[in-house]
């Protein structure tokens, strides 16, 4: 990537929507839209810090500058696919801050770590990210509204767009979170262990949960699509895998 690139996207910082950093998540007792074997019911969701809205163009331009094995011609390909990071040309040509204020995506699961661990955090846990994001402005679980289920699987079913918002544009939600919904998809820490079948006798086909039907048999909620639909995705990857609509947050351990 050259340096170029750089000179236009770090000084579009600026351009992001206010609402940046890390905001403070209490714990709290949950209980997943996911079966799990070992999990009856409620589980304790510990404190951590979450970035308020997804890691932007400019942001990730700035972690590939200090760390150069990221540059979209230097990563090695077991890390990141043919994909990674294919719009930033564009973005480069068009030498705008909106560009850079959008949410990063074509970034694997690998580059997503790395750009986290520099921060001295990590990708959440499904199961941090499923709590957070099952709030609405005023109500930190608004799952039983059917109202708004019904608002968060619209997005799932709108077309994916190359101009995307600024990432943090969006209404905050009760933790104070922008943008966890309707924008884009997001990696999790945990991503290719989420559909698991509670039979034993099937953990030897790897392939056999990848699919929206399968997966249903390890959900506790079954009517919530929108949550099967984001697990069928994320399971469907690899560690490599770059999409036009994939980013991610990170966070960090409460001190």
């Amino acid at each position: 990537m050259r340096a170029w690139l750089f000179a236009c996207l770090l000084p579009a910082v600026a351009w992001a929507a206010d609402g940046g950093g890390y905001a403070r998540i209490p714990g709290g007792d949950f209980v997943s839209a996911l079966n799990y074997e070992d999990v009856r019911g409620a589980q304790y969701i510990a404190p951590f810090e979450m970035m308020r809205a997804p890691v932007s163009n400019a942001e990730f331009a700035a972690f590939v500058r200090k760390h150069p094995a990221w540059q979209r011609d230097a990563v090695a390909p077991v890390f990141a696919d043919a994909g990674y990071l294919g719009h930033w040309p564009a973005l480069a040509r068009s030498a705008s801050g909106p560009q850079a204020a959008q949410p990063v995506t074509r970034v694997s699961w690998f580059a997503a770590t790395a750009f986290c661990e520099a921060q001295n955090a990590r990708l959440p846990r499904w199961t941090e990210w499923e709590y957070v994001a099952a709030a609405d402005r005023i109500r930190r679980d608004a799952r039983g509204d059917p109202a708004w289920r019904e608002r968060i699987l619209a997005w799932y079913s709108r077309p994916s767009s190359k101009m995307l918002p600024p990432a943090g544009a969006g209404d905050a939600n009760a933790f104070g979170l922008r943008d966890l919904h309707g924008l884009v998809w997001e990696w999790t820490e945990d991503y290719s262990a989420l559909l698991v079948s509670g039979d034993n006798r099937n953990q030897g086909d790897a392939d056999q949960n990848r699919f929206c039907g399968a997966g249903a048999l390890s959900m506790n909620d079954r009517n919530n699509y929108a949550v099967l639909m984001r697990v069928a995705m994320l399971s469907s990857l690899e560690g490599s895998s770059t999409t036009m609509n994939l980013g991610f947050r990170c966070v960090r351990e409460v001190r």
